[in-house]
């Protein structure tokens, strides 16, 4: 009788013993599990790229020195854009945004029967400050703001004005845009870029030197792709 009451009882003991031992392994072998994919954010690379086509949008406002009433117009582009972005943190961000395009200068108001001025290439590299918001899942909207040093180069004259150049500048940025994030490297990009440029410029016309403001002040307006290392 010993031995029947007692067999059972140790069986069972044995049997939660057990139990909780495979119990207890498995939270050990599941806990590394966990880990990987809280840390899969944290584990990327800082930096990133994005690739845009970008329309330059200018202000159209300009004046020649000692003329009333005088004014200029610009023509707007559509060109490729590259910036390289590098994390600090999960929400604060530098951005090199690389570029380049051209302008078409044209009289306006007053002087608007003269036609043409001339054309430049303009290379504005702009570096921004970033803000990210990551409380939005895969849409990754950020706020920025910079200072932009824009070269002018490649002048050529039109009509009857020689000697064309626009003096290189610099200018304020402000920027905001988003990222949507189609799985851990690859995005679709927005952005909107505002640039504060107001250059001298000068050219002769029938020996007559000229000179002014021109009042681009452009909005960059891009679309791509972005590449998170």
């Amino acid at each position: 009788m010993t031995m029947k009451t007692t067999v059972p009882g140790a069986v069972a003991a044995f049997a939660t013993l057990m139990f909780a031992g495979v119990a207890t392994h498995a939270g050990d072998l599941t806990a590394p599990l966990v880990a990987p994919a809280a840390l899969e954010d944290t584990a990327q690379s800082p930096w990133m790229i994005r690739m845009r086509a970008l329309g330059v949008i200018t202000h159209d406002s300009g004046s020649v020195d000692g003329i009333p009433g005088s004014d200029l117009s610009y023509s707007d582009s559509i060109t490729p854009e590259l910036d390289i972005t590098y994390f600090f943190t999960d929400n604060i961000a530098a951005e090199l945004i690389l570029g380049t395009t051209s302008s078409k200068v044209y009289t306006e108001g007053s002087i608007a029967g003269l036609g043409q001025v001339g054309k430049a290439w303009l290379l504005p590299p702009t570096v921004t400050v970033q803000y990210h918001f990551t409380d939005f899942g895969a849409f990754k909207p950020y706020v920025g703001a910079g200072v932009n040093y824009t070269i002018f180069y490649n002048h050529s004259d039109a009509g009857a004005f020689t000697d064309f150049k626009i003096d290189d500048t610099f200018g304020a940025a402000l920027q905001v845009g988003f990222d949507y994030k189609l799985d851990e490297h690859w995005g679709l990009n927005f952005d909107v870029k505002k640039l504060f440029l107001e250059p001298e410029w000068k050219a002769n016309l029938g020996g007559t030197a000229l000179s002014g403001k021109a009042k681009l002040d452009p909005w960059l307006i891009g679309a791509g792709v972005s590449y998170r290392f």
